[in-house]
């Protein structure tokens, strides 16, 4: 997946023309008819994929729902799925990581943002035909046993959902001095000095971008910058936030990066303290 699970703009413009490469476009609908959007994107709107019935902001929206958004949007789930928004990627690649979870095996973020996009590139603001599909939804099973032995008509290997429970959480900080892992909060500073898991450190999920070309940074520079907050291959990352929003975008780029041990704390810090969590305050991480 590290290879595919970012599409750069010269892949996108080689294969805009490919009926199977389907845009995705999570922007608000005024935003994707009245300012403009990439030619042949479809508009479902960030807001659409969160689960309105839960007190909890941010929790994954239901299969159903999936299927009806991607339906409506005329998607089939042999796809290939490129998502973009205009804030820098962070609500596109939380919508990846939903479809990923539901069981879309091909959904990419695109590298930059549609402001981005339109600097260079042509735009519109004719809408795209498409029919509406009967999408069937194939959620990831924690057990990858369980997911070999389900009967489907795909060809791709099934990959272990990336999700963690808060029993994870509260294993990994019974060993505090360990290595094997890295508990990653992805907010901002403020946010992180009144509450945090203990002993996270604290990475800031828009330093992965270079917010001057809008796009993401290099594949060098990021590793470099993972590993001055500790963040290597070797261990295993378990990122945290607030409503898993931010900590989708960190886990798109380290999984683009190539490091396959990405835990996802979908639950993040509003469950963590739901349930009386133990929380450290200040500026240590």
């Amino acid at each position: 997946m590290s290879e595919t699970i970012v599409a750069s703009v010269d892949w996108l413009e080689a294969h805009r023309e490919n009926p199977s490469v389907r845009l995705l476009d999570v922007r608000d609908a005024w935003e994707f008819d009245g300012i403009g959007h990439l030619p042949g994107a479809v508009n479902l709107p960030f807001d659409a994929f969160r689960d309105r019935e839960s007190d909890d902001p941010g929790t994954l929206p239901g299969q159903s729902v999936i299927e009806s958004l991607l339906g409506s949007a005329g998607i089939e789930p042999a796809d290939t799925v490129v998502v973009y928004d205009d804030t820098y990627g962070v609500f596109a690649a939380r919508v990846l990581v939903t479809l990923r979870l539901y069981g879309h095996d091909d959904v990419r973020l695109l590298e930059t943002d549609y402001s981005g996009w339109a600097r260079e590139h042509e735009t519109s603001q004719e809408p795209t035909a498409f029919e509406e599909t009967a999408y069937e939804a194939w959620p990831l099973d924690l057990d990858l046993d369980k997911n070999r032995e389900r009967e489907h008509d795909r060809d791709r290997e099934r990959e272990t959902s990336p999700l963690v429970e808060t029993e994870m959480i509260e294993a990994v900080l019974e060993e505090p001095d360990s290595d094997e892992h890295v508990l990653v909060d992805t907010r901002e500073r403020e946010e992180f000095e009144t509450g945090h898991l203990p002993g996270a450190v604290r990475f800031d999920w828009r330093s992965t971008v270079d917010e001057d070309r809008r796009r993401l940074k290099s594949r060098d520079d990021l590793e470099d910058l993972f590993a001055d907050y500790g963040v290597t291959p070797d261990r295993r990352v378990i990122l945290y936030c607030n409503t898993a929003r931010r900590i989708s975008h960190t886990y798109v780029v380290l999984r683009w990066l190539g490091f396959e041990r990405v835990g996802f704390y979908e639950g993040s810090l509003t469950e963590w303290e739901a349930r009386d969590g133990v929380i450290e305050r200040g500026a240590s991480g």
